[in-house]
């Protein structure tokens, strides 16, 4: 193969104005030289309050009342749950750890929803006691929810999981029999609030049509003698990475040759998309089922609609720095190592690859001879890859040098991260201007 064959097209990142500025300041060293010559990661509330607020307003533009819960698994960063303490937010956790963190940042309990699959009694007993509203899975957890409920002396606030028709085999979620039994079961210490479902991708369109059946099933409800005036349509609201073009010239040509030992990866997130973000949330509630758009229809029904989007309300509110420790050659590129490991872009270790380019960040002026590299990760494994795709650089990386790679916090920074080689896991620090400090999971700070 020749060698103009084996150059993969750039694949710059879409990126929020706070995020260069930061780069090319003397903050960025500051933090470097703070954190001691580690890994770190960059997040920046504000974006975060920007991305929230715009899907908020996309349910008011739209006349529909709801909530938007953040999806908190996308990224622990207490940061970010300030943010949701405002009218219309709320925090989406699945476990104890998750729940006592959002309720020790200010959430109150009836603005966070419980989700997951077979819930530990814990996690449901806290979730009791704090009146979350609880979207249970399956008959058996409604009837522990149910037990407890009672000998608490609680009420219970339950959204019952569907599974959706196009994913029979799902292990998730009341299949038709047994969600009709499970309506029925709903009743004293267990108010049925209404139904949710969760989709794989990101198309709008089947998101809104299984919302006008679960509007179907809340009416079904109400006639049983069941409140029933909420829906989920859960996550999976799109985020794009990069640019519409540079994504359909990578896409047109990508082969083996473009990656480190051919490690191609079968399958990627799908780095751009439209709509995304707000705008998806807009189509979804602009899709039009039988005539009528789904806005309408639940306006009509009196009906919430509930969001969990986590990686929509992280887009470009954070990045990952990786210092360079050496690079030396290999075949026609670099390879570059760097402190760390690629377990801190999770990505890597789903098989996968984080496609965005990198960024080279240097204290001195680069020569201006451009160099091809792979980047890896510190260890000693051959796997520990950060980057196998050999991505264009302005000059050959230094040691003492940074590699930056642009919007991680979605799922990025610590889905997978390890204490391997018994190495502390990258911080987070939070910016805002030209302050920074380290994200604590209970800061004390000024009340405001």
């Amino acid at each position: 193969m020749d060698l103009i064959d084996t150059l993969s097209p750039p694949l710059p990142a879409l990126e929020r104005p706070w995020a260069p500025r930061l780069r090319d300041s003397d903050t960025l060293w500051e933090i470097a030289r703070a954190v001691g010559g580690g890994p770190f990661h960059v997040v920046h509330p504000a974006t975060f309050a920007e991305n929230l607020g715009g899907m908020v307003a996309a349910l008011a533009a739209e006349r529909v009342e709801g909530t938007v819960y953040y999806g908190k698994k996308a990224n622990k960063a207490a940061a970010w749950l300030r943010e949701c303490t405002r009218p219309g937010t709320g925090v989406d956790v699945a476990s104890v750890p998750e729940l006592v963190h959002a309720l020790g940042n200010g959430l109150r309990g009836e603005a966070i929803g419980i989700t997951g699959a077979a819930k530990p009694d814990g996690l449901l007993w806290l979730a009791l006691r704090h009146r979350c509203l609880i979207a249970v899975d399956a008959a058996d957890e409604l009837e522990r929810v149910a037990r407890m409920a009672t000998e608490l002396g609680e009420t219970a606030q339950v959204l019952l999981r569907v599974r959706p028709p196009s994913a029979p085999e799902s292990r998730f979620g009341f299949a038709p029999d047994a969600l009709k039994a499970a309506v029925r079961r709903c009743a004293e210490s267990v108010v049925l609030r209404g139904f949710s479902f969760h989709l794989d991708g990101y198309a709008p369109e089947p998101r809104a049509e299984l919302a006008a059946y679960l509007i179907d099933l809340c009416h079904d409800a109400r006639a049983l003698g069941q409140p029933a005036s909420k829906i989920s349509i859960g996550g999976g609201i799109a985020v794009s990475y990069v640019d519409a073009g540079d994504w359909a010239r990578f896409e047109s040509g990508r082969h083996d040759g473009w990656f480190h030992a051919g490690r191609n990866p079968a399958r990627t997130y799908p780095y751009h998309q439209a709509p995304a973000g707000a705008a998806m949330v807009t189509a979804i509630l602009r899709h039009e089922i039988a005539g009528k758009p789904l806005a309408e229809r639940l306006r009509a029904a009196g009906i919430e609609l509930l969001l969990e989007p986590g990686r929509a309300l992280v887009d470009g509110a954070g990045f990952s720095v990786f210092p360079v420790l050496g690079c030396k050659t290999a075949e026609d590129h670099l390879i570059t190592t760097v402190a760390g490991l690629s377990m801190s872009l999770s990505e890597q270790w789903k098989g996968s690859e984080f496609l965005p380019d990198p960024l080279l960040v240097s204290r001195e002026a680069v020569d201006g001879t451009p160099v091809r590299t792979v980047v890896a990760g510190s260890s000693c494994m051959e796997y520990d890859v950060l980057t196998w795709r050999a991505v264009e650089l302005p000059a050959r990386p230094r040691t003492g040098d940074l590699l930056v790679y642009p919007n991680t916090a979605g799922y990025q920074m610590d889905k997978n991260e390890s204490g391997f080689h018994q190495l502390p896991l990258p911080p987070k620090v939070v910016v805002d201007g030209d302050r920074w400090h380290a994200d604590t999971d209970y800061p004390i700070q000024e009340i405001r």
